[in-house]
């Protein structure tokens, strides 16, 4: 989560919501669209199973497009089969913007 909280940081310029968000990203001060958006992003990383047509219908009643919500969904998994692939094998990531490598 460092080198994302990095790159959220470039795009809001405040380091302390940015670690209030990595700690809490649920609990984060966020309109309600992004609100909508993380708690369907939560869910799908975190129980995939459950995940039913009213999860879609809370993004629409947030706001979103069906082309903003597949990239939403997109995102979501390939970020899921990233880190499960990295973590899976052990890989150690070199440092990212700046940060030094860390053992696992």
């Amino acid at each position: 989560m460092q080198h994302h909280g990095e790159g959220l940081l470039a795009e809001v310029h405040d380091r302390d919501w940015v670690e209030a968000f990595k700690r809490d990203p649920e609990g984060a001060a966020l309109d309600a669209a992004d609100a909508a958006m993380i708690t369907y992003v939560a869910k799908l990383t975190r129980t995939p199973g459950q995940m039913e047509r009213r999860d879609v219908l809370a993004l629409r009643e947030a706001g979103f497009a069906d082309r903003q919500i597949l990239d939403i969904n997109q995102i979501t998994g390939f970020f899921a089969w990233c880190n499960r692939t990295v973590d899976g094998l052990g890989v150690e990531l070199e440092g990212y913007w700046g940060e030094p490598k860390r053992a696992r």
